[in-house]
């Protein structure tokens, strides 16, 4: 150790093989590497800087402790062809402010923020801020048993988050991370939600973005607080038995001057031809998946979460963006693979390793993919040739339910095939159907707005496309303000209208959610075999006469037995019969017809009592009456 400069002392803390590892692309925690660090030095305390940038001709720190002074503190570039520049800085402790001064090869001088920097300033301000992630977690119970509650075949009911819109008390201020730990938590435990996903609480510079223009990837945004209230957060989610999912955005990132774009001159992190560098969509900048730095980047990322955060989960944004080199683009504007196609290889590549890294070091956690297209396999392992997710959105289920329940009840007869047909597809991946932020903007307006009729109408039938969400296969994803039918479109300005759950149709949207929930949740036969084609029948799916839907669900002991009857019109069916396979009573588990749902609650059904008579194909029968616009879901209770 010596010192280069008069102020920087040459020190490291990457081995050869960290180096290696790092240029191999194999390097996955490189956050305990990379970044700056708090530590001691030749008896000094002081911060080690490290920073990717093999192209600069010069790096130094700069920050409010050297008066922003560009050459007072320059760093040394290691010898070994790594492409990491690095020292320690004595005196330099937690909370400094910093960025890294960029010398590139054409002498432009670049001020960047931290890739690997565990805060930033606030925007609109930019730079980072030296910090650490210790904290005391008091979540041991969970983390120990947490594969009870994240496993494929357990309930999976996740409330979709915009952590800066979800509440604005005063109209225009969020809540803190902290204040979330006391009003999101007692509100998931009134709900009863499995999971939280948020929408991507990684620094942005945009608020409008939602967080998915990303430059602080290793931070969570100081919007809110810092990084140890948002473990605070995490942690109090844990205690009330709540996992935790991050929406992840491995996909692109923003140009903004202080970012990863053109970081040390020459296009580090993407690729310099826009017809693979380029995002159209969002005007962004893609990742070069084949460059092997940028692999440890994004895994290490990804890990990080994971570990320092105690993250249950990645949903992995736009994963179709990154599978196809021609997604969103005109012929003449996107590059064939070596092959012709117009896979990305490279990104298949990634995806697969990804997910082999997050299940090979942290098996009891989940990762998501948010795919529109009929990519095969996404949610199968990886030996087997697929992308090694463990659950994949069912856009195709999302986009022909709401197609349906849009038409007026007189004409659904005509469109019965747009609520069976996903069952012809529902095995043929680990499904998530998903009524996401994404259905609830840029003029789509709100779910409660696409259910036709009068007030009651609309309502009746938005109880009964939950009620088909919760019993279909599969497991479930609401956006915020779905579940008391918010009735403006989502805006990150203004929030959710929480006013509206002092009027009766919404109390009661919130009460069938939280039941639902709750049912969906102490009920096997709707979640033990949710990917399992044995966990699925047909009772009748072919009634369109009478836009009514009827099948069995199956868990994974015989007595584990669910029958779903969904009547699609509001016209009361007397007498109706549907086949079940066993004599004895059957009890209702749930009916969103209860007038504390909103309903009428003049079809009140406790049990019904099996015939000995065939229908549907089956040697027994039910026989009610079915109330107008509902789900109802009997279990079996026994033989007589």
């Amino acid at each position: 150790m010596s010192k280069t400069a008069t102020n920087v002392i040459a020190y490291s803390l990457f081995t050869d093989h960290d180096a290696n590892l790092w240029k191999a692309g194999k390097l996955f925690r490189a956050y305990d590497k990379l970044g700056s660090h708090v530590i001691e030095v030749e008896d000094q305390k002081g911060t080690y800087f490290a920073v990717w940038a093999p192209s600069a001709k010069s790096v130094g720190v700069i920050g409010d402790f050297n008066g922003w002074n560009q050459t007072s503190h320059p760093l040394n570039a290691r010898w070994d062809s790594s492409g990491i520049w690095e020292g320690f800085i004595p005196k330099v402790g937690s909370g400094t402010v910093y960025k890294y001064v960029v010398e590139t090869q054409m002498g432009e001088r670049l001020e960047k923020g931290d890739p690997f920097a565990r805060l930033w300033e606030t925007p609109p301000k930019t730079a980072s801020i030296v910090w650490d992630t210790y904290y005391e977690w008091d979540d041991k119970k969970w983390m120990d048993s947490r594969i009870e509650k994240n496993g494929i075949d357990r309930p999976y009911s996740v409330y979709e988050v915009h952590l800066g819109s979800w509440k604005k008390p005063t109209g225009t201020e969020s809540l803190s991370y902290r204040e979330l730990a006391v009003d999101l938590v007692e509100y998931m435990k009134e709900m009863n939600f499995t999971h939280v996903e948020f929408l991507p609480v990684m620094e942005h510079p945009y608020f409008p973005s939602w967080g998915y223009q990303i430059t602080g990837y290793y931070a969570p945004s100081s919007r809110f607080g810092g990084p140890q209230d948002f473990m605070y957060l995490v942690q109090e989610l844990h205690k009330a038995g709540i996992g935790v999912i991050l929406d992840w955005v491995p996909s692109h990132f923003p140009v903004d001057a202080h970012g990863l774009a053109q970081f040390d001159g020459t296009h580090l992190y993407d690729h310099a031809d826009p017809r693979l560098g380029f995002h159209p969509d969002w005007k962004s900048a893609i990742f070069n998946y084949g460059r092997n730095e940028v692999r440890s980047f994004l895994i290490s990322n990804a890990l990080f979460w994971l570990d320092r955060y105690h993250i249950d989960g990645l949903r992995v944004d736009a994963v179709a963006s990154m599978l196809y080199l021609d997604y969103s683009r005109n012929e003449g504007e996107w590059i064939p693979n070596r092959y012709g196609g117009n896979e990305n290889l490279e990104a298949i590549s990634f995806l697969r390793e990804f997910n082999e890294a997050v299940y090979r070091e942290y098996p009891d956690t989940m990762t998501i993919a948010e795919e529109s297209t009929a990519f095969s396999g996404v949610s199968r392992p990886t030996y087997v040739g697929g992308l090694g997710f463990g659950m994949k959105w069912m856009m195709g289920w999302m986009h022909d339910t709401l197609s349906y329940f849009k038409n007026d009840p007189i004409h659904r007869s005509y469109h019965h095939n747009e609520l069976t047909f996903s069952l012809v597809y529902a095995f043929s991946e680990n499904f998530m159907l998903p009524l996401s932020h994404d259905e609830v903007v840029h003029g789509k307006g709100p779910i409660i707005d696409r259910m036709p009729g009068d007030d009651w109408q609309r309502f009746a039938n938005l109880r009964t496309l939950y009620g088909y969400m919760f019993t279909h296969p599969g497991s479930k994803l609401l956006f915020m303000g779905n579940e008391f039918g918010q009735t403006t479109e989502w805006s990150i300005e203004t929030g959710l209208d929480w006013s509206l759950e002092e009027f009766a149709p919404h109390k009661g949207m919130k009460k069938f959610i939280s039941a639902l929930n709750k049912v969906y949740q102490e009920t096997p036969a709707l979640y033990a075999q949710a990917y399992n084609p044995k966990g699925f029948e047909w009772i009748d799916g072919g009634d369109h006469q009478n836009s009514i839907l009827t099948y069995l669900r199956r868990g994974k002991k015989d007595n584990e037995l669910a029958i779903v009857v969904n009547n699609l019109t509001p016209t009361v069916r007397h007498h109706y019969r549907v086949g079940v396979p066993s004599a004895g009573k059957y009890k209702v588990l749930i009916n969103s017809d209860e007038k504390q749902f909103g309903g009428t609650g003049d079809y009140k059904i406790k049990t019904a009592t099996a015939v000995e008579s065939e229908w549907n194909g089956r040697p027994y029968h039910l026989e009610f009456t079915v109330p107008p616009l509902s789900t109802v879901v009997f279990t079996f209770g026994g033989k007589k």
